[in-house]
């Protein structure tokens, strides 16, 4: 018997190689989508909801589209819609699209051959951005131990705030649980009846869970890199950071810097708003201010009525979750790395400088080229889905654009009218997150693998630009 089943693993391996060989793109989108056909059916169970009559095929669909994808947005509450075992349901898709489908297949491999193929190393370097196949393996159990010790870490840190809050260590465990793995894989489920709301001052709740929002939405690549650039015992601190490469200096700057400004403007704009931070203190301005600066990344969680804002905050919402987090994370987005290398390239073209450097490097011109690529397709997405939306609801374009954004960057905040969607904009939404969850690795390895090299090259010829 375990012959013929090895037998049967190897030929199915063999065919999973050959597709990868020869369109991969097209392997990740099957694999996700069998991932979440899975994970729909889980969700169909009678005994998935609160009440045992189950959920609607939309709503198990949404939900399962939402959570595999890393989202948040929902259409029924998760707290008192699903039953206990579909929010383990929901919390087990959170972490496998959290880790990446390619990434899980590596894993998978490792536990059936003992060993990574090179197959499987382009494939998982293909998901992660890892450049050096050497390193597909280190990171894989990188990401296992970090995602896994990070997630315990935040569930840690959140539970006695939760046993003084709720007084029953089971439930506190199991809120601290959800939430350590949910902001770290910047998926935006709650598991509690009011969300965060209440808790808008709590510092000792509401700053674990955005950091572990802003750790996950670096990158596992920035991860590995950091980890191996930090001093070890006896060594110095002095210029560790020189040991970082362009792809984590890059990503912590941008990230730093929109948090900066996302989290300035989010204050000034809200700070006399009666319905979100007019009634806070000034601390608790603060901590809301930082909070709804790092969520846009693709945290989706909030402690404010996020429909309640003003329509200026959710145009610079909407700006942040375009851009959305680092490469290779578990945010969306058009990446932080995206946005850096079109702004390094306006500045070196308003210098006339000839190359785009940064950090005492500079960058290939088919990565600007890349770039574009994906900021247009993001942005072609989202543009036909908010005409989609447009016609089959009679919402104002201002709540329809954050909604299309959330689901594209995958993100879960919402301004509280995705459950109150009809079906066709339930599965508009769904069909965006699948998308945006896909799309923009995808788009890039299609590109990159299309790569051509010309012997024979067209006159140059400058069109008028402006």
């Amino acid at each position: 018997m375990a012959p013929m089943l090895r037998h049967r693993l190897f030929g199915l391996r063999e065919l999973v190689d050959e597709l990868a060989f020869r369109a991969p793109a097209r392997l990740a989108v099957t694999v996700f989508a069998c991932v979440v056909a899975v994970f729909v059916v889980l969700l169909l169970a009678p005994f998935a909801t609160a009440d045992g009559e189950g959920a609607s095929f939309v709503d198990a669909v949404f939900t399962a589209v939402s959570a595999v994808c890393v989202t948040g947005l929902v259409v029924q509450d998760t707290a008192t819609y699903w039953s206990l075992y579909g929010q383990i349901v929901i919390l087990a898709g959170v972490k496998v699209g959290g880790f990446g489908i390619m990434t899980v297949a590596s894993i998978l491999g490792m536990i059936v051959s003992r060993k990574i193929g090179l197959t499987q190393k382009l494939l998982t370097a293909s998901e992660t951005k890892t450049t050096r196949l050497g390193d597909v393996g280190s990171l894989v159990r990188v990401i296992i131990i970090t995602a896994t010790t990070l997630e315990l870490s935040i569930a840690l840190l959140l539970f006695p705030r939760f046993l003084v809050l709720e007084g029953n260590a089971g439930s506190a465990a199991w809120h601290s649980l959800f939430y350590g793995i949910s902001s770290f894989n910047n998926a935006g489920f709650v598991p509690t009846t009011e969300g965060l709301m209440p808790h808008v001052g709590d510092w000792t709740l509401i700053l674990p869970i955005a950091l572990g929002v802003f750790v996950g939405a670096l990158g596992f690549p920035v991860i590995l890199n950091i980890q191996r650039a930090l001093p070890r015992m006896g060594q110095r601190w002095r210029g560790w950071t020189k040991r970082l490469s362009l792809h984590s200096k890059l990503t912590l700057v941008t990230s730093g810097a929109l948090l900066g400004v996302g989290a300035l403007l989010l204050l000034l704009l809200e700070w006399s708003n009666p319905a979100t931070f007019g009634p806070l203190s000034f601390g608790e301005k603060l901590l809301a201010s930082i909070f709804a600066g790092i969520m846009p990344r693709s945290g989706g969680f909030s402690t404010v009525d996020v429909g309640a804002m003003t329509e200026s905050s959710w145009l610079i919402q909407d700006a942040l979750m375009f851009v959305g987090g680092g490469s290779a994370s578990t945010a969306g987005g058009i990446k932080v790395t995206t946005l850096a290398v079109m702004l390094l390239a306006i500045f070196a073209e308003a210098r006339g400088d000839r190359d785009i450097e940064a950090f005492g490097r500079r960058i290939p011109r088919d990565v600007l080229r890349l770039s574009i690529a994906v900021v247009f397709t993001g942005a072609t997405i989202v543009l036909v889905s908010c005409v989609a939306l447009l016609e089959v609801t009679d919402l104002p374009l201002a709540r329809v654009l954050f909604e299309v954004l959330s689901a594209f960057a995958t993100v879960g905040l919402s301004t509280g009218i995705t459950p109150d969607l009809p079906d066709a904009g339930k599965y508009i939404l769904a069909v965006l997150m699948f998308v945006g969850r896909t799309g923009a690795v995808t788009v890039v390895a299609v590109l990159a693998l299309r790569d051509r090299r010309r012997i024979v090259r067209f006159p140059e010829e400058r069109p008028i630009i402006g």
